[in-house]
């Protein structure tokens, strides 16, 4: 008779899975220590006693393998459980949050592909992708080999393009947290188009007008007039021959709204400096897009402690 060979499971080299709330607490430890790799993530459980407090570990229970922790991350977390993770934060946040008056804008982020990985669309993959000075590129010709979804992209004049996303924030005027949040593919329309879709959930269930404030960028006549057509107010800062008129810039409101608008710039330098979101280390669109959106649950997070001390 031929031997069988061992199985995993009568070896004992079987890894068992995460629990989904441990995972999350985890994942919450790695933004707001700053811990930026899930080698590094587990090594600090593996002596930390706080970080294994606040997972949920016992002092003398084995640390998880990195590479399981990254399998069972990508296998549970996905958009959807972002975006209910983030709403579920808000509701801590109650009586904290402004329900009526915003401000928006968005942030690039860089991907996880270089410069050299942008190449034509029909080479075979042997060229070296080095050399690119003084040729015309264009997304309708070339796409990164390494994440295809990010586009070549600056937010003004004088910047290098990189292999970025965008991601867009509604955040509260009253003490800046975020109300609303998502990531897009880099492009010249997506913040308008973006801020669009997130003050659309916004208005779904509520009867009274609202504001938002937002940069020059959206003071178009097609945003101006399909921000009104939803209930909202634009306080958008004007530029010349704009669709903002005296009719929204005569009131006070209006002057409030623009001095607020500071405030959406907070949470971009927490997570670009604390967060994970300066260059993420995912590619494609979907787990960069969750990736931003917990970590945007994780800043409020830290905020909301803070202003209930502010107000006690």
């Amino acid at each position: 008779m031929a031997r069988r060979k061992p199985s995993l499971i009568t070896t004992g080299r079987l890894r068992p899975s995460i629990a989904p709330e441990r995972l999350l607490r985890a994942l919450l430890l790695q933004v707001f220590y700053s811990v930026r790799s899930e080698r590094l993530l587990m090594e600090q459980l593996n002596y930390n006693l706080l970080f294994r407090w606040f997972v949920g570990l016992e002092i003398d229970d084995a640390v998880w393998n990195h590479a399981v922790f990254s399998k069972n991350r990508d296998r549970l977390l996905n958009q959807e459980l972002a975006q209910k993770f983030f709403a579920h934060v808000k509701q801590q946040a109650a009586g904290l949050m402004s329900d009526e008056h915003f401000t928006g804008d968005g942030t690039l982020i860089e991907a996880w592909a270089g410069q050299k990985s942008f190449r034509r669309k029909d080479e075979d993959g042997s060229g070296g992708g080095g050399d690119f000075h003084g040729e015309s590129r264009s997304h309708q010709t070339h796409t990164s080999s390494t994440d295809p979804e990010a586009r070549l992209y600056k937010k003004s004049a004088g910047q290098e393009a990189k292999l970025s996303y965008l991601g867009h924030t509604l955040v509260e005027n009253r003490n800046g947290l975020i109300a609303a949040a998502m990531t897009t593919q880099a492009d010249g329309t997506a913040e308008r188009d973006a801020a669009l879709l997130m003050l659309h959930e916004l208005t779904r269930k509520r009867s009274g007008r609202i504001t938002t404030g937002a940069d020059k960028g959206c003071d178009t006549r097609d945003f101006v007039s399909t921000v009104r057509e939803l209930g909202v107010t634009p306080h958008v800062a004007r530029r010349p021959h704009g669709a903002i008129d005296e009719r929204t810039s005569r009131h006070p409101g209006y002057a409030i709204s623009l001095s607020k608008r500071w405030l959406v710039e907070k949470p971009f330098g927490w997570l670009k400096q604390i967060g994970p979101l300066k260059k993420v280390k995912l590619r494609g669109l979907a787990k960069v897009d969750w990736l931003f959106v917990f970590s945007c649950a994780a800043f409020n997070l830290i905020r909301i402690p803070k202003l209930r001390a502010q107000g006690a």
